[in-house]
């Protein structure tokens, strides 16, 4: 295998080495995303529930607008 061959296979691979590299904290930090948004959406979701277990406010009456 001659010089100019080798250097280039060892040009790519440091290329695709460091691609993967990027890709690599690209998931990670998409993995922390979704982490917290399913931690919240587990939080808003528990929120939703208590409200709807909560005894319902009074409800207001039929009143006339302040303009009649």
């Amino acid at each position: 295998m001659s010089d100019k061959r080798l250097v280039e296979i060892e040009t790519k691979l440091a290329h695709q080495e460091l691609t993967i590299h990027e890709l690599n904290e690209v998931v990670t930090e998409q993995n922390l995303r979704i982490t917290k948004l399913e931690e919240l959406c587990r939080a808003l979701v528990g929120r939703l529930k208590s409200l709807a277990n909560a005894e319902p406010a009074e409800q207001p009456r039929d009143e006339r607008p302040p303009h009649y």
